[in-house]
């Protein structure tokens, strides 16, 4: 049951003040404000909970391995590869799946717009003071393959509909509304668009490599919105290259992408340095997920957004 301390409270270590504030409305939740910069604050030691940031991991991994009675880590973040197999067999780990969705799925959206009606190419017009018009391609009536079924992806499958694109989502196993992950090899050259949705694990490490882009369709777009190692960045290259392929890339591997990485000038690629989450009230929302994540905890129940 949760709480350790003598009062039945949950201490949850907390990295910045807006935590503070998130959790002190939480009942049976007593936030402290951690630094892993600085020692940690009285109370810390019977923390059973720890909101963790993205970066930097190291530090953070050495402030938890302090926490004896610690039981959760909650991610802001729904991407939880850098955690992953790090933490204490003791430790459960929970991720902020549904804050980041809709801001990621208009990232998309808007990126497959830029592609298809040329907006890079009319904004260089622009920079060089030249009218210069022609007939650009449309989203409606493409076909968009989306590699998972999560929060990401039905946030998508909602944005891409009434532009008149039509989405079909893969899932690890087949299900009402969603193909299997071993349907891809006859999907993909069905498909206008493959956007890549998935958690980075060994299972889908370098998912996207010389095999699967080669069944891709020729002219087809290829959209990482998940995590640059998912993509075998080699074959993709020689795929643009060769003129066969586009790409739309968030995330990219190495990130972040060096000066003098071929990808910055691969004919086709337009490439945004992982920001497709980072809006305006993207922390607000993740907060409010971690929030009810960790007052599940408190109330003694499994959160709903563990990572299995």
């Amino acid at each position: 049951m949760a709480g350790n301390d003598e009062t039945g409270r949950v201490i949850a270590l907390v990295p910045e003040r807006r935590g503070l504030a998130a959790l002190s409305e939480v009942p049976g939740v007593e936030p402290l404000l951690y630094d892993v910069a600085r020692p940690l604050p009285d109370g810390a030691a019977e923390a059973e909970v720890i909101v963790v940031p993205s970066r930097p991991v190291d530090e953070v991994l050495s402030v938890i391995s302090w926490l004896p009675g610690l039981r959760l880590v909650q991610t802001l973040s729904a991407g939880t590869d850098q955690w992953t197999g790090r933490l204490p067999a003791r430790v459960a780990l929970s991720n902020a799946r549904g804050a980041h969705g809709p801001a990621v799925a208009e990232w998309a959206v808007a990126t497959l717009l830029a592609v298809y009606r040329e907006l890079p190419a009319f904004g260089r017009s622009q920079a060089d003071g030249r009218w210069r018009p022609r007939v650009t391609d449309t989203l409606c009536g493409k076909h968009v393959l989306v590699v998972g079924a999560g929060d990401l992806a039905e946030n998508l499958r909602s944005r891409l509909e009434p532009f008149g694109a039509r989405a079909t989502m893969v899932g690890r196993s087949a299900r009402d509304g969603v193909r299997a992950l071993a349907d891809l090899p006859s999907l993909l050259p069905e498909h206008d668009v493959v956007v890549v949705m998935v958690p980075l694990t060994e299972q889908t490490r370098w998912l996207v490599d010389k095999d699967f882009l080669a069944r891709m369709k020729d002219g087809a777009i290829l959209v990482n919105a998940a995590r640059g190692p998912i993509v075998d960045t080699e074959a993709l290259l020689a795929e643009t290259g060769a003129g066969r392929l586009r790409a739309v890339l968030d995330v990219t591997d190495p990130e972040p992408l060096p000066d003098d990485h071929p990808l910055w000038h691969a004919p086709g690629v337009l490439i945004t340095p992982h920001v497709a989450g980072d809006v305006p009230t993207a922390d607000a929302r993740a907060w409010e997920v971690a929030a009810a994540q960790i007052a599940m905890y408190a109330r003694g129940r499994q959160p709903a957004n563990l990572v299995t």
